[in-house]
């Protein structure tokens, strides 16, 4: 097989999950209804907030699960299944439903952000593809965004697919860069199957292949005489590529009603040389000639470029965006939740001494907190269908604090979590990719607290519980420490 046979993504999955789907399928409980959770422990790099991508891509999987017969002999090889669970295989679908956040929506760590209530072994089988794509669009999308918002305003795009961990990797990443707020990619697939801006220019192999880097210069131009953006760190931006790219705009660009669109420098002191250049092209009649960098940038280097009054237009984000360079594994978890019985679903919950792996059991809603000017004070986990009277003070726990008496006052409230699946089906009309990108910019611009977005010590987004969840989970925990004491 080679990478351009046609893959089935179903067999994207760890190998447990298939023994343990056996052992279900054995012992007669592949058909009990089950929920597990997804959710995270932490923000990456210690930041305020996340962004939930990847929701499409799974809901896709979902719906396709099948496999072939090639996949089903495969597994037959392994030599522990039986005929009987095979042939199961063979004619298995997705009858599971999905609630998750709708996707760009801004998360915090130990909410569900998904959740799977299936039967037993359609459950189990989805984990790991479900993993795999929250994990690695949420977290490319919020280092997206931390970049773009370093940038204060300046267009970031994606230049990063050389570096990204594979083919894949750069197509999807590229999908949640976009999310995140750049403006466009470097990545023709991306820009394909996405309908996302592509932009590109030239790389250091156009200016060395002819030589003179005026002539290569000039018969760029004369190419793409209404884009013209060329590179100018080949041999030396100050003495060599400035003043050919000056000459170029006067002498080919300017005769054909052209204006040079801008210059990309790739390395070097790029605070020092921005300034440089910027003086050099205002002195030559260019001082509308855009001013673009690249070379290992991220939120850090971007802001401390700024700092130092860098005059710089845009910004080519490439390895530390589409890699997560500084945090890279987001860390996503998907835990057993419920399980049904008698027609209900009991509560199950993971006890660690770790106190941080002790997961919110049950089936739960997850509430978004506003105050009377429409900022999000916090989120609340209820128990699934609670009601509560929110014309009167909601009364809620902090279970970092549980012995605080706490109240939400003229606030309102909003479910977060939507049914995109049931019984394997979509239920409605995903939102295109711009929409997505807008929802995230419009929570940041109007309900997310500015102290919550800082990168140094941001301030922390409270997740609290009704009463009656937290007395759920409470009696659950001591009822599990009885019984495995």
């Amino acid at each position: 097989m080679t990478q351009f046979d046609k893959r089935n993504i179903t067999m994207m999955m760890d190998f447990y999950e298939m023994t343990m789907a056996n052992g279900y399928f054995k012992d007669h409980d592949k058909d009990v209804q089950v929920a597990f959770d997804v959710f995270y422990r932490a923000n990456p790099d210690e930041g305020g907030f996340a962004i939930f991508a990847g929701l499409e891509q799974v809901i896709e999987y979902v719906e396709n699960m099948e496999f072939t017969k090639e996949d089903v002999e495969y597994f037959r090889q392994q030599g522990i299944f039986s005929e009987e669970f095979l042939a199961y295989l063979a004619d298995f679908r997705f009858k599971g439903d999905i609630y998750a956040l709708p996707e760009g929506t801004v998360m915090y760590p130990n909410e569900p952000i998904l959740t799977v209530v299936a039967p037993l072994i359609d459950a189990q089988l989805v984990e790991t593809a479900i993993l795999a794509q929250i994990n690695h669009q949420s977290l490319i999308a919020t280092k997206a965004r931390r970049i773009c918002r370093a940038a204060d305003g300046r267009a970031v795009s994606d230049f990063g697919a050389r570096r990204a961990h594979n083919m894949d990797a750069a197509t999807y990443g590229a999908r949640a860069a976009y999310i995140g707020g750049v403006v466009g990619t470097a990545t023709c697939s991306a820009g394909q199957m996405f309908g996302i801006p592509i932009s590109g220019t030239m790389a250091h192999s156009w200016v060395m292949f002819y030589g003179d880097e005026y002539e290569a210069f000039k018969k760029y131009a004369e190419t793409y005489p209404d884009a013209t953006v060329l590179l100018v760190d080949t041999y030396d931006v100050i003495h060599s590529g400035i003043p050919n790219a000056i000459r170029v705009a006067h002498e080919v660009l300017e005769p054909m009603g052209k204006r040079l669109m801008g210059i990309r420098i790739d390395s070097g002191d790029l605070a020092y040389l921005s300034k440089r250049v910027r003086k050099m092209l205002d002195a030559a009649g260019l001082p509308d000639c855009k001013i673009v960098v690249s070379n290992s940038l991220d939120e850090f280097t971007v802001s401390s470029l700024l700092s130092q009054g860098a005059c710089i237009d845009a910004f080519g984000i490439g390895e530390r965006l589409i890699t997560a360079k500084s945090e890279p594994v987001f860390g996503a978890v998907y835990k057993l939740a419920a399980v049904g019985e008698n027609g209900e679903f009991a509560p199950r919950i993971k006890v660690s001494e770790n106190v941080g792996k002790i997961t919110n059991p049950g089936l739960k809603d997850l509430y978004r907190v506003y105050d009377e000017n429409g900022h999000a004070v916090a989120d609340l986990l209820a128990i699934c269908g609670e009601l509560f009277d929110t014309k009167q003070p909601v009364r809620y726990v902090d279970p970092q604090k549980p012995w605080k008496n706490r109240s939400f006052e003229n606030c309102t409230f909003k479910n977060l979590r939507k049914c995109y699946v049931r019984q394997g089906k979509r239920t409605e009309e995903l939102p295109g990719l711009d929409a997505i990108r807008d929802y995230v910019e419009q929570q940041l611009e109007n309900e997310i607290w500015e102290e919550e977005q800082r990168f140094e010590n941001p301030h922390r987004h409270y997740l609290d519980m009704t009463p009656d969840y937290y007395e759920l989970k409470m009696d659950l925990l001591t009822k599990t420490r009885r019984e495995h004491a």
